[in-house]
């Protein structure tokens, strides 16, 4: 068999998809099998055991507009893969399948893609599984045919190697970063919209609180198009934080993670990344639900107030975003400093 799976387009769902590819790795030890990913995604899967090609798909680059498409279908093409699994819900994703000749194309029967699916799953029915996003994605391989039984995942995980842990953390040193420092990696970000977001007030105050009882250092991360944010936070800190905001690759990022003590952020890429990297993760909702999408680890705590609008999943809120207003500084900050007298305790 020669496999392509398409992956997911986020940074969570796709490491809340791992459960699934190391079912079908697992299911098809002899197989030859590639990932199609966007770039960043391609770089959390680099060097995770899941398949033995990544190939990525630059869709604001060398794959952008119908020749681009079709440039990437060609490549496809000469590979001759015998089976598409589509584990990105999008009609694109069916039709770059299709596209390539790839003979058998399984995927979910949504975004009106049925036609071009050999084998179209049906989608589950609210209250068919249980509604984490983990077990949506496990759910279509079984259907598909290829396990038996969902398996028990309790805790999912992402390999750093001790020559990437190194790295990050001469990197967090260079950067100005104290040698067995208590480090609080903050990710006040989210790439799926601002209703995800915490106040930018809001996580300064509960830094302030905690470097004010315990010696640790903040580090903010982010992308780049998240600079105003963390500029918003660095200026509302009595002590500056480590700002690494735009200034790492996400292929760093498991592994910058892993060098820190513990994480607080929004429901986000980022706190999945430090959940799998064995991280304990303070989160905090708002618009979303964590029955679907908290990060899988035992190591996590959920901080969120539930008005009647919530959850919504709405990318913007439309009215005062109160699910997010309604958190106070001091549940997170307390949240954070239960982790650390936890670490401290061993």
């Amino acid at each position: 068999m020669k496999l392509l799976i398409r992956a997911t387009n986020w940074v969570g769902d796709a490491i809340m998809a791992l459960p699934a590819l190391r079912a079908v790795r697992s299911r098809f030890p002899k197989a030859e099998i590639a990932i199609l990913a966007l770039p960043y995604v391609a770089d959390i899967y680099r060097g995770q055991g899941v398949a033995d090609e990544l190939i990525g798909y630059d869709r604001n680059g060398e794959h952008a507009g119908f020749r681009g498409r079709e440039k990437l279908v060609a490549k496809l093409r000469a590979k001759k893969f015998t089976t598409a699994l589509l584990l990105q819900n999008a009609f694109d994703a069916a039709w770059i399948a299709w596209r390539a000749g790839i003979p058998e194309r399984i995927g979910y029967n949504r975004d009106a893609r049925g036609l071009l699916l050999t084998k179209p799953i049906a989608v589950p029915r609210s209250g068919e599984i249980p509604a984490h996003e983990k077990l949506y994605y496990l759910e279509l391989v079984k259907r598909a045919g290829w396990i038996g039984a969902i398996p028990d995942v309790p805790e999912i995980s992402l390999l750093v190697t001790e020559e990437q842990a190194r790295r990050a953390e001469e990197k967090l040193q260079s950067s100005g970063s104290q040698p067995g420092a208590l480090r609080i990696a903050v990710g006040a970000g989210a790439a799926y919209g601002s209703a995800k977001c915490w106040p930018p007030e809001r996580f300064a105050a509960a830094i302030n609180h905690l470097v004010k009882q315990r010696p640790a250092e903040a580090i903010l991360f982010g992308a780049s198009g998240e600079a105003a944010v963390s500029a918003a936070i660095q200026a509302g800190l009595h002590r500056a934080a480590l700002d690494l905001t735009g200034k790492t690759e996400i292929a760093e990022l498991p592994a910058l993670l892993s060098r820190c003590t513990t994480f607080v952020g929004n429901d986000s890429g980022a706190m999945h990344v430090a959940a799998a990297v064995a991280l304990p993760v303070v989160a905090v909702f708002g618009p979303t639900d964590p029955h679907r999408t908290a990060p899988v680890t035992p190591r996590c705590t959920i901080v969120q107030e539930k008005p009647y609008c919530s959850p919504c999943f709405l990318r913007r809120c439309p009215t005062d975003h109160r699910c997010m207003t309604a958190i106070a500084p001091e549940r997170v900050s307390a949240g954070v400093l239960q982790v650390l007298a936890e670490v401290a305790a061993g």
